[in-house]
């Protein structure tokens, strides 16, 4: 891992992740830049990512696209990837995303979710991405099974989709304008691992509830348009 400018940039949404940041930091490729977005941690998590290499951004707004967007507009490098901070996602994973991308063969790569033993993801989470990745589906068009927070893309397109939502719907609001958009979109099976500590998310029925109702909102406010292409 580098902390001077790179031609990839991973972002890494950071809110009190201090157990899983050691190992996710280890494996950000050499050469990639690791950009810990920190939401407002407590349990030093900034001084961790610090001590590992990452440069820290510090976002005080809480809400997971609010994180996600600080790092996007923080980072330099051509291409900009994206992964949680919570030892679920391998980011060496992203490799051949990123070779895809600088290849041509898509615009925006993304993972999809293969649990990997009890408590990857919960039943819960998992019905509720189903349901989104269904509703996506008949708003675009494309054939997604997971709205997964690893993918891949180029940093300038991928400011110019002027993304707006800054709670847990940022995810989708990305996929849907590149869809608008005509980008080609990939998606890949990756291994989805037990996360280190608990979830702010999905791992409670509330917290999954909040992000499908965030994400039916986003779906709700952007207009039907042809979509782009699903691989």
């Amino acid at each position: 891992m580098t902390t001077t400018p790179s031609d990839v940039d991973v972002v890494l949404p950071c809110l009190n992740e201090a157990e899983a940041l050691p190992w996710v930091l280890e494996r950000i490729p050499p050469g990639w830049r690791a950009l810990v977005v920190d939401n407002g941690s407590t349990d030093g998590s900034a001084h961790i990512a610090r001590a590992h290499g990452a440069t820290v951004v510090t976002e005080p707004r809480r809400g997971f696209g609010a994180a996600c967007h600080a790092g996007l507009t923080a980072a330099t490098a051509d291409v900009v990837c994206f992964c949680d901070c919570d030892a679920s996602l391998d980011p060496a994973l992203l490799v051949p995303f990123v070779r895809e991308v600088r290849d041509g063969a898509a615009d925006l790569v993304l993972g999809r979710r293969r649990p990997q033993g009890r408590g990857a993801w919960p039943p819960h989470a998992r019905a509720g991405n189903l349901a989104l990745a269904r509703m996506l589906r008949r708003r675009t068009g494309l054939r997604l099974h997971d709205l997964g927070p690893l993918r891949a893309a180029r940093r300038e397109p991928l400011l110019a989709l002027g993304l707006s939502d800054r709670r847990s719907g940022y995810p989708l609001q990305m996929v849907v304008r590149a869809a608008d958009a005509g980008w080609r979109i990939a998606e890949h099976d990756v291994p989805y691992l037990p996360r280190t500590g608990a979830s702010k998310v999905t791992g409670t029925w509330r917290g999954t509830w909040q992000a499908v109702r965030d994400m039916s909102r986003v779906l709700a406010e952007m207009p039907a348009r042809e979509g782009g292409t699903v691989r």
